[in-house]
C-alpha cells in the first residue's frame, strides 16, 4: 500500500530513511536528546514521531504504541514516508532465570501464534518472522564496543499482555524461545514484504518466572539508562551504514 498516510500526518522528507521505533511516548522523548535540530513531524492520535540529526545524519525516532495492529499502521505509514531501515528498541519479558530487570535481548527471530496481525497479510502461511541478519550483527558488534552485554535468541510476540504466566514462560522456554514482547514479528514480517531492513533489540522490564514471588514491571524511567546507551550503539549503526553506501 501507498500513502498517503491517515494516522502519521506528515510528508516525505520528514521522516528518515533510518528510524528507531519505540512503544511509549516517552522513550521517543529520552532518545531524542541525542539528535541535532529535532522536530516533532507527528503527534496525531499519539503516534509521536521526531526527526533530528545524529552526527550530519538524519533520524528519525518514533512511537508504534503497544501490540502488533498498533504497530503495523506505524511502521506501514513510516515506511510510506521513507523509512528503510528499522530497529526496534522495546521490553520484553524474560522466560529464562538469567533474564533479570535491566538485562538487554537481541531478538533472532519473533513466533507468533497462526493469525493475529500478520496473519491478515497472508492466506494459511506463516511468512518469514526473523530479523535482518546482517543489521543485527552490526548492533551486537555496536553493542559489544559500547560495553553492552546482551543475550540473543528467538522471542515470542504476544497479543495479549495478561494472558502470560509462569507455566505460559515455561512452555515457550522449552521450545528455545528466550523472551516475551508484542510487536517484533509484524516488524519482521513487514520488513520482509516490503523490503525494509529491520532488528530488535529489547530490554528486560519483568521476569516471568518470578512475577507470582516479586511482581515488578520497570517503567521507562527506570529503564532510561539503559535504552540511552542502546540508542547510541544503534546510532552508531546508522552512520556505519551510511557510510558504507557512499563508499
Amino acid at each position: 500500500m501507498s500513502g498517503p498516510p491517515f494516522h502519521i500526518i506528515a510528508k516525505k522528507g520528514d521522516v528518515s530513511k533510518y528510524v528507531i521505533v519505540v512503544g511509549d511516548p516517552g522513550r521517543v522523548k529520552v532518545l531524542s536528546e541525542f539528535l541535532e535540530k529535532p522536530r516533532v513531524v507527528n503527534e496525531h492520535r499519539g503516534y509521536l514521531v521526531v526527526t533530528g540529526y545524529y552526527k550530519g545524519l538524519p533520524v528519525t525516532i518514533a512511537a508504534h504504541g503497544i501490540g502488533g495492529p498498533s504497530a503495523a499502521i506505524a511502521f506501514e505509514e513510516l515506511g510510506m514516508l521513507g523509512g528503510k531501515i528499522f530497529v526496534r528498541l522495546g521490553t520484553c519479558g524474560g522466560f529464562l532465570p538469567e533474564l533479570k530487570i535491566g538485562e538487554v535481548v537481541v531478538a533472532s527471530s519473533a513466533a507468533h501464534y497462526p493469525g493475529g496481525t500478520v496473519g491478515q497479510y497472508f492466506s494459511g502461511v506463516c511468512m518469514a518472522n526473523g530479523a535482518d541478519p546482517l543489521l543485527t550483527y552490526k548492533i551486537m558488534e555496536s553493542l559489544k564496543k559500547h560495553g553492552i552485554k546482551y543475550h540473543s535468541g528467538p522471542v515470542f510476540s504476544s497479543d495479549a499482555f495478561y494472558a502470560e504466566d509462569p507455566e505460559f514462560a515455561k512452555k515457550w522456554a522449552e521450545k528455545g524461545v528466550i523472551a516475551v514482547e508484542m510487536e517484533c514479528s509484524t516488524l519482521f514480517t513487514l520488513a520482509w514484504m516490503r523490503r525494509w531492513r529491520a532488528a530488535c533489540v529489547l530490554v528486560v522490564s519483568d521476569n516471568l518466572l518470578e512475577m507470582e514471588k516479586e511482581p515488578k514491571f520497570a517503567t521507562t524511567a527506570e529503564l532510561k539508562d539503559v535504552f540511552k546507551k542502546i540508542a547510541l550503539a544503534v546510532l552508531d549503526v546508522f552512520h556505519e551504514i551510511e557510510h558504507e553506501s557512499t563508499q
